[in-house]
């Protein structure tokens, strides 16, 4: 995922919505990113017509290369048979930014929050908060982060100066002011996975994890930010505990 944004549709009238005074978390476990999409179809549609409230799908998907709108083919760094070939998927992504890589190890979270109902019809603001609910739940575990000057995504300095090391990738898209798409946060991941791409396109840009900045045991470490995260999520969407 990377931080830029797709936004589509015409917004409906806010007579239509229901209010959006907290946020319901959903732990959807592995998933396919076929059926990811769907989930996240099926609930921002529900979101729109005003039949949920806001809500955050936390999930991980096995091995999958997905491509935002504005990708670059040539951030690919295999033919595309190659990857089918090491069992990874190829996806194209109706959110905005080049491609990103997800596999197991990785917490995702697909944000489907209505703006139109917040009052806040600002899609770089909601980017700017799914940053700082993230930065706030790794300032929990112990990870100092930063963010990027004109860069999305959730940072930490590179070991002996730049290069930056990048923990997580947002890319988000908005339907009649109701978004979907968010967040991918490296836990445990493998972090080789991302040789066979040029993460987000930067180049200049190491991949990290939770794992490696912590120096914590995997076990058990993917359910202890899982929670951190959720927590944090609901801190900064939920109704009057809102921060930018």
């Amino acid at each position: 995922m990377h931080g830029e944004a797709h936004i589509e549709g015409a917004p409906a009238s806010p007579s239509d919505r229901a209010p959006a005074p907290t946020l319901d978390v959903e732990w959807c476990g592995r998933v396919p990113y076929a059926r990811a999409l769907a989930l996240q179809e099926e609930t921002r549609l529900a979101r729109t017509r005003g039949e949920i409230g806001d809500r955050l799908l936390l999930l991980e998907h096995p091995a999958v290369v997905t491509l935002g709108r504005s990708h670059h083919e040539s951030n690919l760094l295999l033919d595309r048979e190659a990857y089918a070939e090491r069992g990874i998927e190829l996806f194209e992504a109706a959110r905005g930014g080049d491609v990103t890589y997800h596999a197991p190890g990785q917490l995702v979270g697909y944000l489907v929050v209505d703006l139109d109902a917040r009052g806040e019809r600002d899609l770089h603001l909601h980017v700017r908060r799914i940053e700082g609910a993230l930065m706030s739940a790794l300032a929990g575990l112990g990870v100092e982060t930063k963010r990027v000057e004109g860069r999305s995504g959730v940072f930490v300095d590179g070991v002996d100066g730049p290069p930056d090391r990048k923990l997580a990738s947002i890319g988000v898209g908005v339907k009649r002011w109701v978004t979907w798409h968010g967040f991918a946060l490296n836990v445990t991941t493998d972090l080789e996975g991302f040789d066979v791409i040029v993460p987000c396109g930067l180049g200049d840009v190491e991949m990290t994890s939770v794992a490696r900045e912590t120096g914590r045991p995997a076990l058990g470490l993917d359910a202890a930010v899982r929670e951190a995260v959720a927590d944090a999520f609901r801190a900064t969407f939920a109704g009057e505990g809102a921060t930018k």
